[in-house]
């Protein structure tokens, strides 16, 4: 439970005066466990833009969180978890549909990890771990080309109305023909992301759910970052698009991502849910160079190799980088060796390695509908501002909106 939330609990109480003082004390412990927050910055513009976001409904409600220099500097949330008539103000511990989040997080993660047990080779071709998908001028694309998104596989596809299984839906992927040639164009794709989760499964023997489990959620104690959130986790999960073509006869899974949903809700692409607060702890990881409270999961090699530039590439492995030309989601400030994701439900996370800085946000902006795009606008006048508040760049608010406009 968040601090918030507790103590509105404790106010709608109204404890007797011979209990005030242990629940004052209860309060400041609870305090105590939330991230920590330095008080070194004004971060007054943030939570304006936030308020704004919120008004003028770019999303219901968000959670925000900003890691710098070894500190978690700010970490709030704003509007609320749910877009009906009776809503539900959002806290640091809502959990949210990480959406393509899930793509760094989970999947290319644990590929991180078998690389550098030799279990992956990412130059060779990827039939050559899953053989049925080595069909219809697929035979030579490889881990690295789904990685960086230059393998010509489609971008996506609406499988609902030809797949009802998760075997159906990969013996679609699988059988489908590139749209360009393999190596010659960066085109973002969903369907190489649902192959190289399946790759990750084909060689460990063990879901993608699993293998991120043990390889991360359990180790670095991220208590609400799951696939499939169990019963127990219902009520604090924030709700995403009412709209749904879903049409079988089987109950879908939470998951927004119709094609993760069809594949029971863990998917290389999508199906991953969770918080701010467990994300800090991940991005820390990240950022100390693989390890945390002790514990190795990254050489620091590693990280490099996954989020360094090649030459002029718009990718770099698995990860997204900072755009060098036109719209940026990132704003102007983050530096060009900046390294990220989004995710279409409304989240993203940003990190510059030059800057030593982090920027986390957990929205739900497709709630009620995914037809909301303003979040397009929004995230490079909020990643400016977060630089700004910290100390990075002169430019006026005005100049943020110019810059930042796509």
């Amino acid at each position: 439970m968040s601090a918030s939330r507790f103590f509105k609990r404790w106010q709608a109480a109204r404890p007797s005066p011979a209990r005030r003082g242990s629940k004052a004390l209860l309060l400041l412990l609870c305090l105590a466990f939330m991230p920590s927050i330095s008080s070194g910055y004004d971060f007054t513009p943030v939570e304006q833009l936030m308020q704004e976001g919120v008004n003028k409904q770019v999303f219901p409600g968000a959670s925000i969180a900003v890691f710098h220099k070894g500190k978690t500097v700010f970490h709030q949330a704003f509007g609320n978890a749910r877009c009906t008539r009776r809503p539900t103000p959002a806290d640091t511990t809502t959990i949210y549909d990480l959406a393509s989040l899930t793509k760094v997080i989970a999947t290319t993660a644990v590929a991180m990890q078998l690389v550098e047990h030799d279990s992956l080779d990412i130059d060779r071709p990827a039939a050559r771990y899953l053989p049925e998908f080595g069909n219809n001028g697929k035979q030579r694309i490889t881990v690295r080309q789904l990685l960086t998104h230059t393998s010509g596989l489609r971008s996506h596809a609406d499988y609902i109305d030809s797949c009802r299984t998760e075997s159906e839906l990969f013996k679609a992927v699988a059988n489908d023909t590139p749209v360009t040639e393999p190596g010659t164009l960066t085109a973002y794709s969903d369907n190489g992301f649902i192959v190289l989760g399946k790759i990750i499964e084909s060689i460990t023997r063990r879901s993608l759910a699993d293998n991120f489990r043990t390889r991360f959620s359990d180790p670095l104690t991220l208590r609400s970052t799951c696939f499939t959130p169990g019963p127990e986790l219902l009520s604090e999960i924030a709700p995403t698009s009412r709209v749904n073509s879903w049409n079988l006869n089987w109950k879908r899974p939470l998951v927004n991502d119709e094609n993760a949903a069809i594949m029971g809700g863990v998917a290389g692409h999508a199906g991953l849910f969770g918080t701010t607060g467990d994300l800090l702890r991940f991005t820390k990881m990240l950022m100390e160079k693989g390890e945390l409270d002790g514990r190795r999961y990254f050489k620091a090699s590693t990280i490099r190799q996954f989020t360094r530039r090649e030459g002029k590439a718009e990718r770099a492995l698995g990860w997204d980088l900072r755009s060098q030309e036109g719209y940026a989601s990132t704003g102007p400030e983050f530096s060009d060796k900046s390294w990220g994701h989004l995710g279409f439900t409304g989240t993203s996370l940003w990190i510059d390695p030059e800057k030593d800085l982090a920027v986390i946000m957990l929205s739900n902006r497709v709630c009620p509908s995914s037809e909301n795009k303003d979040i397009r606008k929004f995230r490079p006048l909020l990643h400016t501002a977060v630089a700004r508040c910290i100390g990075y760049g002169p430019a006026s608010t005005q100049e943020i909106r110019r810059k930042s406009h796509p």
